[in-house]
């Protein structure tokens, strides 16, 4: 580890985090609050940490993510993605496993435009005979 600081840009949906890594005792700030009163699921936070439980390094960095665009999900999967790209930069070595855990992949869902004619991008207007 030559250098303090790491850098890694994640991206779902309309989100963006840009997640820096600090050697550090584990602390997640999101936003500048804490994960747990930045995400009230459960479910998001351990999304959020996922790439530091496959690599073993819970304890040994303190993350700092300025996040914004999107909802939660989204916001939640970018920091995943963020995360990894970050870690990639501190150890290289974590390559294979994030790679097959598939943290490393940007997921390129994203929400399909409204067509015209119709109400919604496939919602049809209600049909009727007569």
């Amino acid at each position: 580890m030559a250098s303090a600081k790491f850098y890694g840009t994640g991206r779902r949906k309309k989100s963006i985090a840009r997640v820096y890594l600090v050697p550090g005792t584990g602390k997640i700030t999101i936003n500048k609050r804490d994960i747990d009163e930045y995400f009230g699921l459960e479910t998001l936070k351990v999304i959020v940490r996922q790439p530091l439980a496959l690599t073993e390094t819970e304890g040994k960095f303190d993350v700092i993510v300025n996040v914004r665009g999107g909802g939660y999900t989204g916001q939640a999967g970018a920091i995943r993605h963020g995360l990894s790209r970050a870690l990639l930069e501190a150890d290289n070595d974590y390559r294979p496993a994030l790679k097959a855990a598939g943290f490393l992949t940007r997921d390129p869902r994203m929400k399909e435009r409204k067509k015209y004619g119709l109400k919604a991008a496939r919602r049809a207007p209600q049909f009727s005979k007569r």
